[in-house]
């Protein structure tokens, strides 16, 4: 059990969904229940500022770090708190946003009651380094990193819109126009993909089944490689996926790569775009986020 010197509760003000209003339930919750830890609500006010306030709140001391959010604004969390390099810095999540994939395959019970709890838990990360020499900087993901399809829906989505008919419409539109990509790996060789994904949970985008065994916190991530083929081979994938699973998938602790063309690259929910060119590794970081819930 842990006792957590303060909790800081991050959410978006402006979200579309009920973060504002888990927000604060969640506080009085937690106030009523741990009257004598201070919790806190700490609204952001732009793109990324979740990243800024967590690195703030995890600077020191003994925080329990909550983002009410979607994968996207949980991973900005992350990142902020690993790049504060506070080792008793603990976060956590409560799903309110469109996608929630990290919350849905690793909770164990209410939030509210592993907090109160304290039980906390060590899982692995994703660390993506993007470039290299003095130039190269890493990022973390709490559940994976995409090229090819993922990404690309991604962008479609926040474009067209989600919701259950507009979300269907941008995923065809996406997949229609959809072309492979080519990366250079390290031994040399060239690799033609529809899709690449380093996971560190087991389901994705509310349906889809990834892998069978992998855990967030075995020290490895799988390797789920599409390459080119017909589409209505990558249909039948997903199909599949989304009814049986995709069944045991390879695993790693490293993988890299070189970009050949500029491709944007999904990390759990937010996109970044690569350049040609571009030095790209994916590494286990095991054990590195406390974590409740």
């Amino acid at each position: 059990m842990t006792s957590f010197d303060r909790i800081v509760v991050i959410f978006n003000p402006q979200s579309t969904g009920e973060a504002p209003r888990l927000a604060e339930e969640l506080r009085a919750d937690l106030a009523g229940r741990l009257p004598t830890t201070t919790v806190s609500l700490s609204p952001t006010e732009h793109a990324g500022h979740a990243r800024d306030l967590a690195r703030e709140a995890a600077s020191k001391g003994r925080p329990l770090i909550i983002s009410v959010s979607g994968d996207g604004g949980y991973n900005e969390v992350v990142d902020g708190a690993m790049q504060a390099g506070n080792e008793e810095v603990v976060c956590a999540v409560m799903a309110a946003g469109n996608a929630n994939d990290h919350r849905r395959t690793t909770a164990e019970r209410p939030l509210a009651d592993a907090v109160v709890a304290g039980d906390v838990r060590r899982i692995d990360l994703l660390r993506l380094t993007v470039g290299s020499g003095p130039d190269a900087r890493s990022r973390f993901a709490h559940s994976y990193i995409g090229i090819g399809l993922t990404p690309v829906v991604a962008v479609d989505l926040e474009e067209g819109g989600k919701g259950s008919v507009r979300e269907i419409v941008s995923v065809v539109r996406t997949f229609a126009r959809f072309r492979p990509f080519a990366i250079e790996l390290e031994d040399g060789s060239r690799r033609r993909f529809d899709s690449l994904l380093f996971a560190n949970i087991t389901e994705m985008a509310k349906y889809a089944t990834l892998s069978e065994g992998g855990t967030p916190d075995d020290g490895r991530f799988e390797v789920i490689t599409l390459p080119h083929t017909a589409k209505w081979r990558i249909l039948g994938v997903a199909i599949k996926a989304a009814t049986r699973g995709l069944g045991p998938q390879p695993t790693a602790t490293h993988y890299g790569f070189t970009t050949l063309k500029p491709m944007p690259l999904q990390l759990d929910g937010e996109v970044l775009t690569l350049d040609a060119g571009t030095e790209v590794q994916v590494d286990i970081a095991p054990g590195a986020l406390a974590t409740v819930g």
